[in-house]
């Protein structure tokens, strides 16, 4: 038997159900836990990586289920008459503010593994009447989509959820168009962090959950040919002092506080640059 894949396999299923239950609540019901009371899970908090969208052209209130960890879009450089693909759409909000930004001449294509919040976000794109936006069913580790398809790819706090990230960066380099770019949000750990703190703070706050190293994610891409790399935001995450007092006395919480270690919300910008033969 494969035991990775079968690894994968589970991961993907328990991921898969979790974001179809979160695509049935609201907004304030998935900010304070991931999947619902009936989880058990109801120490999940995303807000503590939310950034306030409400003020940002083409944001829709319907597709904001309150799971994202920044604004990619934000730095993402987006113009007019673009092809953007946004990896794990959810309910599509950000493929409705990338839509603001290519215009009617552009292309938003939104992809994500969850059938259910496909059909949310499809839901939610006949409400604005879009025809260029449209959603896609589909992994990010094989995604279904032709090589040199987009100008820009944007995702938002879904890649530390994908187990093979080094696949996953290798078809985002795929669809690429030469001269193309990403702008990708996503969490990642500094330093050393006692792995049961880890586990603490992944019941604390969903999105740390397959979170891996900055150095290690940032030469995963430059690994698989992207060039160029930008840390364009960052945000440390602040984790409740009762969690840290379980691993730390006053002294030790006060020198982690002041160090560099830590769980950090990033939004990453890389280029793959023009091919030449």
């Amino acid at each position: 038997m494969n035991t990775t894949k079968k690894t994968s396999d589970e991961l993907k299923e328990t991921v898969r159900k979790k974001y179809a239950e979160i695509s049935k609540q609201s907004k304030s019901e998935n900010e304070g836990s991931c999947c619902g009371s009936s989880c058990g899970c109801d120490t999940v908090d995303y807000s503590v990586f939310a950034d306030d969208y409400s003020n940002t052209k083409g944001y829709n209130k319907e597709a904001d289920l309150g799971l994202g960890c920044r604004l990619p879009t934000e730095f993402a450089h987006i113009s007019e008459g673009d092809t953007v693909v946004d990896l794990g759409s959810g309910a599509g909000n950000d493929c409705f503010v990338a839509r603001e930004l290519v215009g009617d001449s552009g292309k938003v294509i939104g992809l994500d593994m969850v059938e259910e919040m496909v059909t949310k976000a499809e839901q939610n794109t006949q409400k604005l009447g879009f025809e260029n936006v449209r959603f896609v069913l589909g992994d990010i580790e094989g995604m279904p989509f032709d090589d040199q398809l987009a100008d820009v790819v944007v995702s938002n706090c879904v890649l530390n959820l994908v187990l093979d990230k080094s696949k996953a960066f290798a078809e985002t380099y795929r669809i690429l168009k030469p001269g193309g770019h990403f702008s990708i949000s996503d969490v990642v750990t500094s330093g050393e962090l006692p792995p049961k703190l880890k586990e603490d703070a992944e019941m604390y706050a969903g999105c740390v959950s397959g979170a891996i190293s900055r150095d290690e994610y940032l030469d995963i891409v430059r690994k698989v040919g992207f060039e160029n790399l930008t840390i364009q935001k960052e945000k440390r995450i602040d984790l409740p002092n009762e969690i840290l007092k379980k691993y730390m006395n006053a002294e030790e919480l006060k020198e982690f506080e002041s160090s560099e270690t830590g769980i950090f919300s990033i939004t990453l910008y890389a280029e793959k640059t023009e091919e030449t033969d």
